[in-house]
């Protein structure tokens, strides 16, 4: 029995749906009504003809009731007008959207957008020649009216199919912003989105090239399209794609290192492999670029970074040209952190290539008062001091410039845990030559009490022995 009903359920439904499309197609040649139908056709066309949705929503409320009903009249008699020609569907499209744009009540926009799209479907029934059309102004609608939706996305992809080359411009936005959501919120893979976005992308492409009178309606909706899907591109492009985006690029910039660094650190961040042709290509021409203009960059480079010169003019013996430009350094440096190493630099050619103790020492402390907590220029000090010492002609003022140097290395460790290992050797080596006992008595001085260095230090240290 089932097997009997169900095709008969099926044939019943066949014929409901026949019957309802007819009654969509209706139109007021055979009417009865037809004089009817005409003149209420006439009545409201005078409203609407050239007229924006704007335009009706901007009417009067009776001039708008007038044509409205008018409309309303002609479209129940003859929905499908006189046969050829679609205007009862679009024009009620254009009643609607006035109606929604006005609503205040969010129970009635829903109403009257569902309304407007369904015009859609029965224009489509009736007037199956400009599918590709009506798929998408109403996939445009379903976005913009509805909101996000796999249906509103579903009758984008239709329109570009149905249409191909001739899909209009306006499917494009919306397929970018829906594309964008629904692989934002992982509703779907960015396969998915790879597949979408190349035919849009395929369809401006055509147009712009091919379409005079559109050209910049789609170059306009084409960087719509892509505004909203490259949002998320290292995502959802492989190293396919990026090939295809950036070698072009490099074919136009075979002498811009900046241009080539950027597309091989983005085509192996997509995936591409160091042995891929093209990352290999352009690897090459880069390493080739770049070694006929190593001198040139080193040149600049030196120029630019006067810190950096400065440690290559120490590495060329030109000493006084590096204390130049370490100054130049200072001159041009707003962190104190960078002064305070172009001080310790300074200090430290200062102190072993140029023999200027005094300059050494008065750099090594304004680096050490840049940067608190640094220890080493006071090792620098300690070391100017035993180096000071050495060069003194008075044993006993020796021993008390290794007294100040060892009270110099002592305090760098206290305040810096980095260079206390350092400052430990330092004190071992020269612990051995504190002053003698013997040679304080005959001064008539003991441990403890305070004197002051000689040599040209100044320093007032504490005895010991």
């Amino acid at each position: 029995m089932q097997t009997i009903l169900r095709p008969l359920a099926l044939l019943l439904i066949f014929c409901a749906s026949v019957s309802l499309v007819n009654a969509q197609c209706e139109n007021w040649v055979n009417s009865p009504d037809k004089e009817e139908a005409e003149n209420a056709h006439v009545a409201y066309r005078n409203f609407v003809k050239g007229k924006t949705d704007a335009d009706l929503a901007a009417l009067s409320e009776e001039e708008f009731n007038t044509a409205f009903n008018n409309w309303q009249k002609a479209y129940e008699i003859a929905p499908a007008a006189d046969g050829q020609r679609p205007f009862h569907y679009r024009d009620g499209r254009k009643f609607y959207r006035a109606m929604y744009t006005k609503a205040t009540d969010p129970e009635k926009k829903k109403e009257y957008a569902a309304r407007l799209l369904s015009f859609y479907d029965e224009e489509l029934a009736c007037y199956p020649d400009a599918e590709a059309f009506l798929l998408g102004r109403k996939g445009y609608d379903m976005f913009y009216l509805q909101g996000y939706s796999m249906d509103a996305l579903t009758t984008l992809e239709m329109a570009m199919d149905k249409g191909g080359d001739d899909a209009e411009y306006i499917v494009l936005p919306p397929l970018g912003q829906l594309l964008n959501y629904y692989f934002k919120t992982e509703q779907i893979d960015n396969g998915r989105v790879r597949e979408l976005y190349d035919k849009g992308n395929a369809i401006a492409d055509y147009n712009i090239e091919n379409n005079e009178a559109y050209s910049q309606y789609y170059k306009d909706a084409k960087a719509n399209l892509e505004a909203s899907v490259l949002e998320y591109e290292d995502q959802i492009f492989d190293c396919a794609y990026f090939k295809g985006e950036l070698m072009p690029k490099f074919r136009e910039n075979q002498e811009d290192l900046e241009v080539m660094r950027f597309i091989i650190t983005k085509l192996k961040a997509q995936g591409c492999d160091e042995i891929d042709p093209a990352v290999k290509e352009v690897q090459a021409q880069y390493d080739k670029v770049y070694a006929e203009k190593a001198a040139e960059f080193e040149a600049e480079r030196r120029r630019m970074n006067p810190a950096y010169d400065a440690s290559l003019l120490v590495q060329e013996e030109d000493y006084e040209g590096a204390i130049r430009r370490y100054q130049e350094a200072i001159d041009q440096a707003e962190d104190d952190e960078k002064k305070a190493q172009s001080y310790y630099q300074m200090a430290s050619i200062q102190s072993g290539k140029l023999g200027q103790y005094g300059s050494a020492r008065q750099n090594a402390n304004k680096a050490a008062s840049l940067s608190d907590g640094w220890g080493k220029p006071y090792l620098l000090i300690g070391d100017i001091y035993a180096r000071m010492g050495s060069r003194c002609g008075d044993p006993w003022q020796q021993r008390l410039a290794v007294l100040a140097a060892l009270d110099k290395y002592a305090y760098a460790r206290s305040i810096d845990p980095d260079v206390a290992a350092d400052a430990n050797k330092r004190i071992n080596s020269y612990s051995g030559s504190k002053p003698l006992k013997t040679d304080a008595f005959s001064r008539s001085l003991k441990e403890g009490d305070r004197v002051t260095v000689g040599c040209g230090i100044g320093e007032t240290v504490s005895l010991r022995f």
